[in-house]
């Protein structure tokens, strides 16, 4: 890959894991229009079957059942009649709650099956790409500001706050892009590690994950269904305004995704290839707000509020603000929309 990020060889192999996921497809179909990335071919995997994207081309698209956690299951991926990945998407994971629940589970996948990826990366680059001169992969690995954990500055800034993450996913993010930059700096792979801002508005059934609360009180409600609010007691409990979040909307993450692909490698410094995606600080009173003026009284009458304290705990570990500048400077997207925006344009999606 040159130093732009596109690709001197006719082809671009993609690989995508965690590719039945929403972000994973709505990731799979961006892709399709990026004139950065000639003969695209995409290999999606997933634990269960990927959907191939609408617009595909015949034969474009590989579409593979597979458990990351299993050896065998990592080289099938790599060894596809596409041959060894260019660019590698590692968006599998299990979430924050579910990583509490499962220590066993959560540590398997969110930091064995990754470093797993990067081996395979590693055997490929070294049995054929270094040999024909080729650069290492990339290998975006999207990570999560629950790295991030005790006494914070007001504005994290990305080189001088240290990872002290307070969960189990945290853990296993942290330690991910750990190997994401060792792997690197090894000239394995060209890494790219993104700390995603919590997304909202999240399409479909809720998530495992502890924020999903953030996009449920605004997307079951707009659908005329009930929503629980684990953050305070009441509309007008001050805890709403305390519990502060730092989010973009899906269809700026996916352009940073894309931005991912392609920034040079070479402007991150050797010891950290980690960025902090932009976005923008939410509060849970602020997300209600937004809810009423798109939905009016009767959405926001759909919001129970259901006190969780291991929840809340979690959430409140977060940093709620960045510098949004360091991201920028690579070429990343800042979220361009407020929250009352974000809303609205959710609602306008439910009627397409």
């Amino acid at each position: 890959m040159p130093a732009d990020g596109s690709h001197s060889t006719s082809t671009t192999t993609v690989l995508i894991t965690g590719a039945a996921g929403w972000l994973g497809g709505l990731l799979a179909h961006r892709l399709l229009t990026d004139d950065k990335m000639p003969g695209l071919r995409m290999v999606l995997t997933d634990i269960v079957e990927p959907r191939v994207p609408a617009g595909a081309a015949s034969g474009q698209v590989l579409a593979l059942r597979s458990d990351l956690r299993k050896a065998e299951d990592r080289r099938a991926v790599y060894e596809t009649a596409f041959g060894a990945p260019d660019v590698v998407y590692a968006l599998h994971g299990i979430m924050s709650r579910g990583s509490e629940e499962d220590f066993d589970l959560g540590m398997s996948v969110n930091i064995d099956s990754i470093r797993g990826l990067l081996e395979e990366a590693r055997r490929a680059q070294q049995q054929g790409g270094a040999r024909a001169g080729l650069r290492p992969p990339r290998f975006v690995f999207t990570s999560s500001l629950a790295v991030f954990g005790g006494p914070l500055p007001d504005v994290v800034a990305p080189r001088n706050t240290p990872l002290t993450p307070e969960g189990s996913y945290g853990c296993g993010k942290a330690v991910s892009e750990m190997l994401v930059s060792e792997y690197s700096r090894r000239g394995f792979v060209d890494g790219v590690s993104m700390r995603l801002p919590t997304i909202v508005v999240r399409p479909g059934p809720p998530s495992f994950a502890t924020s999903a609360f953030v996009s449920g009180i605004v997307r079951e409600p707009l659908q005329g269904q009930e929503a629980v609010c684990p953050v305070g007691r009441s509309i007008d409990d001050p805890a709403l305004d305390e519990v502060r979040l730092w989010v973009t909307s899906p269809e700026n993450v996916i352009e940073n995704f894309v931005v991912a692909a392609h920034v040079d490698g070479s402007r991150f410094p050797a010891y950290s290839r980690s960025v902090n995606l932009p976005g923008f600080t939410v509060s849970v009173k602020q997300e209600l707000d937004a809810l009423k003026a798109v939905g009016g009284q009767k959405a926001l009458n759909l919001v129970r509020f259901e006190e969780d304290a291991t929840n809340r705990r979690i959430v409140c570990s977060w940093p709620s603000k960045f510098d949004n500048q360091p991201a920028v400077d690579l070429g990343f997207v800042p979220e361009p929309a407020d929250f009352v925006e974000i809303t609205r344009r959710f609602q306008k999606s439910l009627a397409k």
